[in-house]
């Protein structure tokens, strides 16, 4: 099979989740020996790459021609949309990543007559705080999420709970919704026994730490976390690992939460919103007490893997496809929410101490961080590698071009 990858993020460019996602299940696609006889990759940026088996290609922005429109951000996919349908070769499946490819997909689905399949990594209408980046514009990324996946041979869903949303949000069959978890690179991430990693972050080695690592977003919930640190024990260290806000006004929210949380608290609260590299995250990771993931919404939760890979104990809100990936009371302590007005917690401050509570328990219990450790290392191992989501990607990939082709046959 020829296989057609569109995706916003590849590398050098990744910043989310989609990007990991996107970027270890194409390598591990190529390594399979019952693979795929060609994987081509366009993705947005000025990538160029080509091999035996495939190639990465980029599609450039709008020149300054585009400039000063409204709706810049939209704007901007559309046409890079359009170009990728110009340069994309003949294929056998088309395999799209988030609202930023669909149009590529949905056009090219048709140009080609052949098999679409949409990946889903989270959802517009779970994700209201995206009109405070796209404007009105918000409504047209919806409409391209559902016209695509109304329209698709095949959706992967990440999650069971991100099956039952599709369903429910946009009518599409059950039937044609495969659950494929995300997976998680067991040997980048791993146990890394370096105290000097976190100390050259000024985090002192003698105090353990509980550590958060995501964007400043309304989705990854780093405002509730902050508003729990005050009532965390004394003599723990609190580190975020928290950078790009979605906009400057969330920005300048976290400046005002962490400047106040501090006036509040003994307890050291370490900021640090650069990137971190890999390497030295693991490290972070490994050695820190408790992960915490607060996030309001997760189809899934991948970085609640990076963790866990590290064999640390997690405590995480109970929202979307986390408990799937969190085994409660065995890998770490899932948190009660109670969904209010849109995504946020009907109560914010009852949310932040069942997450302040939680991390106490653990903090307490030494021994049972390192029993849930080993068994967060192991669940990761076991479910969670990125050769076994390949491998069953593929077969998907095989089981909609037999189907589809079947299907063409009779009509």
């Amino acid at each position: 099979m020829r296989i057609l990858m569109l995706t916003n993020e590849y590398p050098p460019n990744i910043y989310g989740g989609a990007g990991v996602h996107v970027e270890h299940l194409s390598r591990e696609i190529l390594q399979l020996e019952d693979g795929v006889k060609r994987l081509d990759i366009h993705c947005f940026g000025d990538q160029e790459q080509a091999g035996e088996k495939g190639s990465v290609r980029g599609a450039a922005g709008p020149d300054a021609r585009l400039s000063g429109l409204r709706h810049p951000k939209l704007l901007d996919a559309l046409y890079r949309n359009l170009s990728m349908v110009g340069a994309a070769d003949d294929a056998d499946l088309i395999h799209c990543h988030t609202w930023y490819t669909y149009l590529a997909g949905c056009l090219l689905k048709q140009i080609q007559a052949i098999p679409l399949v949409a990946t889903i990594h989270s959802l517009e209408p779970h994700r209201p705080w995206k009109k405070e980046q796209l404007g009105n514009a918000y409504y047209a990324t919806s409409w391209l999420e559902k016209t695509a996946l109304e329209g698709a041979d095949g959706v992967i869903a990440v999650s069971e709970a991100m099956k039952k949303d599709v369903s429910r949000l946009y009518s599409v069959n059950e039937d044609k919704i495969r659950v494929i978890y995300n997976g998680i690179d067991k040997d980048r991430f791993r146990k890394v026994e370096r105290p000097d990693i976190p100390a050259s972050y000024g985090i002192d080695p003698d105090k353990p730490y509980v550590l958060f690592v995501g964007r400043i977003t309304r989705q990854k919930g780093i405002l509730h976390l902050v508003r729990a640190l005050p009532m965390l024990d004394r003599g723990v260290q609190a580190v975020l690992c928290a950078g790009a806000p979605d906009t400057a006004e969330i920005g300048r929210e976290m400046e005002t939460r962490v400047k106040d949380a501090r006036g509040r608290t003994k307890n050291e609260i370490l900021w640090i919103p650069e990137t971190i590299p890999v390497h030295d995250l693991a490290a972070l990771y490994s050695h820190a007490a408790v992960f915490v993931c607060p996030s309001v919404y997760e189809p899934f939760g991948i970085i609640n893997l990076e963790a866990m890979a590290c064999a640390t104990p997690v405590v995480a809100a109970a929202v979307g496809g986390i408990p799937e990936v969190v085994a409660h009371d065995q890998t770490g302590l899932l948190v009660p929410f109670e969904p209010g007005p849109g995504p946020e917690p009907k109560d914010p401050e009852k949310f932040a101490a069942d997450l302040a509570g939680s991390i106490n328990l653990l903090l307490r219990h030494p021994e049972k961080r390192n029993r849930m450790g080993i068994a967060a290392r192991k669940r990761v191992e076991e479910r969670f590698a990125w050769d076994r989501i390949a491998g069953l990607t593929v077969s998907y990939y095989k089981e909609l071009a037999a189907l589809c082709g079947r299907e063409r046959r009779s009509a």
